[in-house]
């Protein structure tokens, strides 16, 4: 397997698509491309059609998914303001890719998803780019978790608009407004990097009074009454910490003795009733969970980014083939306050290899062998030569 990257900040959309096409193709070695991934930045709205046909007129992929998003990602730049498009290609692939598009059809009792069906004899891995606004990538992850265990998901859900309608999928040589666009690869095998970003404050505690996603018992107290605890004698930083980015963790797996950083499902904290001590957050919470208060904090987010991607480097058999990443849109210099960070950590821990990826408004990875919906987290599949 041979991956090749190719970026052009090019101000026309199909000049920056022939050209970084055309990089990604020199890259390959004489490989022939098997699948291609385009991401273009919003700047290139208007003008999907334009990217992707200059795309398919320079390496013609059999495969081909994409967006258009917010920021692009491609080797140690991550390009947040500027136009730019992006080009992934790979070659060498074990069986051919199988590119699918998913919709919702609601009726008055359900959701029933139409354009594709996950095989159920297979336990494959699969890209998903996801529109925010008309598909429910969620309900999908709960149902593969449940009938197709084992299966991977991962990808990113779509930046590029702010409302209803104005994200652009690329699927093949079609352009899409709704829904989710995937592929299924099967018999390739990566390695799946999630970094939450986050790290833990306090106890463990178990949640003994909860009404679907609000929590009015911690270990028999109320949860605001448990972060009192916590917080006051954690120094000013600290508390600081705690004022602007408090979250919730949820342990994936209960059998875990000592549960520690990457072993949480994080969400967060919505709100709090200072009248009972309750607190709501991002997610159902059953009695009997294991939660554990967390913060984020650019210190904290780049040790767990570089644990993890110097954990997954050892697990990889043999060299890096390539990545794509899937960072949140509070990433970047929003959360790091310097431009390139997961890019250029990424290179720093993994070496210089074909990197490319966006900024996503929802990153989809498996954590503890299930895949959830994460924020503020940096996703990315590791493929090995």
């Amino acid at each position: 397997m041979r991956i090749g990257v190719g970026l052009s900040t090019a101000s026309g959309a199909r000049e920056a698509a022939v050209e970084a096409a055309a990089q990604a193709r020199d890259q390959l070695a004489g490989g022939v491309p098997a699948l291609a991934v385009l991401l273009a930045s919003r700047a290139h709205t208007g003008e999907a059609s334009a990217v992707l046909t200059g795309v398919h007129e320079t390496v013609r992929p059999p495969a081909l998914i994409g967006c258009v998003a917010q920021a692009i990602v491609a080797g140690r730049r991550e390009i947040e303001e500027e136009s730019a498009v992006a080009v992934w290609l790979a070659s060498g692939l074990p069986a051919a890719a199988e590119t699918f598009h998913l919709d919702v059809v609601r009726t008055s009792t359900a959701a029933l998803l139409s354009g594709y069906r996950f095989d159920r004899s297979a336990r494959d891995f699969h890209l998903l780019l996801p529109d925010p606004h008309s598909f429910p990538a969620e309900l999908l992850l709960e149902h593969l978790n449940a009938e197709l265990p084992g299966t991977i998901v991962m990808g990113g859900l779509v930046s590029g608009t702010p409302g209803p309608g104005g994200s652009r999928l690329f699927r093949d040589r079609d352009v899409l407004t709704s829904g989710a666009v995937g592929v299924r690869l099967p018999g390739l095998r990566c390695v799946p990097i999630v970094s939450q970003g986050c790290r833990p404050i306090g106890y463990p505690y178990i949640v003994t009074a909860a009404r679907g996603a609000v929590i009015t018992g911690l270990g028999g107290q109320p949860p605001v009454e448990r972060l009192r605890e916590i917080v006051a004698p954690l120094p000013p930083e600290e508390q600081d910490l705690v004022a602007h980015g408090l979250q919730i963790g949820m342990v994936v797996d209960e059998h875990l003795a000592a549960p520690g950083r990457g072993d949480f499902l994080i969400r967060g904290l919505l709100g709090v009733d200072p009248s009972t001590g309750a607190i709501a957050i991002g997610e159902i919470a059953e009695v009997g969970t294991t939660v554990q208060f967390q913060v984020r904090d650019a210190q904290g987010a780049d040790q767990d980014l570089r644990a993890a991607l110097e954990h997954a480097g050892s697990a990889l058999p043999g060299r890096p083939a390539g990545a794509l990443l899937f960072t949140c849109t509070g990433r970047g210099r929003r959360m790091f306050g310097v431009a390139d960070h997961d890019a250029t950590t990424i290179e720093d821990v993994l070496g210089d290899i074909p990197l490319a990826g966006f900024f996503a408004a929802g990153e989809l990875g498996p954590v503890a062998g299930r895949n959830a919906l994460h924020g503020f987290t940096a996703s990315m599949a590791l493929f090995g030569e």
